[in-house]
């Protein structure tokens, strides 16, 4: 018997996509449903404690509306959404009691997350139900999300989950055996230690006609977890004993082994839970304070603005060479940037005092 990837995990995020829990028809496949479950609570037994994040209320609201696909427009991606998701949770429950195990909802927006208090509540809520030996169910709000506010995917999510809560394996399940060697042999690549060396064919970055996740995404979402100090696995959720072959560091998927270092939790949610509305240029002596002294963003340093951004958005830092140096949430909207830098170029005005970014709202990357 070859050696496992890494030791058994304490703690698991499963994340499984739309496409999987979907019948060729377009209902929900309660057999499909009906393993996971049965496999998580073999899980759960053998000691490790889960999270499952569940895609597929769009998918699961689409045959009762009559819906043919997923929409693209969003009051009909929402309105499916809320049709499904109760068909989708009752599923759950009803395989999960039959292992005498109950499940909680809980329905994330980025808003829940980034804001301390809530972010502080979500954890609590969630280690709550894990030390209750509930399996929490989690999904995006999709009923009321936005574009402008929203994970962007279940990928994302599941990433943004397991390090929030020290999760030391991600299990992406999809429709597709692991990430495949596209450039060489075809064949599914056992292991990834470079995310920056994988190449996806533009064909396949895309999710699903129900879903919103490709290949790209669960990309980002090992690459979020790989950097919070966690394994992640890409696996087929068709494959039978997949979950348990997984956890239990077998050869199963494509595997990305975690980073020796893990940033604090709430900061790896700035830094990927929000996508950026935004960007500020700063000069050679911010970025010297802000790597080096771990300073906040002050209007003396910043050289340029751009993106309608507004207070509390996520906005790229970004050096005199334009890389990238760090992400934050900004205290101020652009027009009240260009204000306090034209302040500064003002000698006759006193410098200002104001902070464009906390340095407990800044994560450097």
């Amino acid at each position: 018997m070859s050696r496992p990837r890494f030791p058994s995990p304490a703690r698991v995020v499963v994340k499984v996509g739309s496409s999987s829990l979907r019948t060729p028809e377009g209902d929900l496949d309660r057999r499909l449903v009906a393993a996971l479950v049965d496999q998580l609570a073999a899980v759960r037994a053998g000691g490790s404690e889960v999270v499952l994040v569940s895609s597929g209320a769009v998918a699961a609201g689409l045959g009762p509306l009559g819906l043919a696909r997923r929409p693209t427009d969003l009051p009909q991606l929402q309105a499916a959404a809320s049709v499904g998701q109760g068909l989708l949770l009752h599923t759950y429950e009803d395989r999960f009691a039959g292992h005498g195990l109950a499940c909680g909802q809980l329905l994330l927006t980025p808003d829940d997350v980034v804001d301390r208090t809530r972010y502080l509540n979500a954890r609590s809520t969630f280690d709550t139900l894990l030390a209750l030996g509930a399996v929490p169910i989690v999904n995006e709000n999709d009923t009321v999300a936005t574009e402008e506010l929203r994970f962007g995917d279940n990928d994302r999510l599941a990433a943004l989950v397991a390090s929030m809560l020290g999760a030391r394996l991600l299990v992406l399940l999809t429709d597709v055996d692991g990430l495949l060697d596209v450039a060489g042999s075809g064949e599914v690549i056992d292991r990834v230690d470079d995310l920056n060396a994988v190449e996806v064919p533009r064909d396949r970055r895309a999710g699903s006609e129900v879903g919103s996740g490709g290949i790209a995404s669960k990309l980002e979402a090992a690459r979020i977890a790989t950097f919070s100090g966690a394994s992640a696995v890409i696996a087929n959720a068709r494959r039978p004993g997949v979950v348990g072959d997984a956890v239990g560091g077998a050869a199963v998927g494509t595997w990305f082994p975690p980073s020796s270092r893990r940033p604090e939790s709430r900061k790896l949610w700035i830094a990927f839970a929000r996508t950026p509305r935004g960007a500020l240029s700063v000069d050679a002596g911010a970025e010297h304070a802000l790597r080096a002294r771990g300073s906040s963003l002050l209007p003396v340093g910043i050289t340029g603005a751009a993106g309608d951004f507004r207070p509390g958005d996520a906005v790229d830092v970004r050096g005199p060479d334009g890389a990238l140096i760090a992400r934050g949430l900004v205290g101020y909207d652009r027009e009240g940037v260009e204000a306090l830098r034209a302040d500064e170029r003002d000698a006759s005005t006193p410098r200002s005092s104001a902070v464009v970014i906390h340095r407990n709202q800044l994560v450097l990357l």
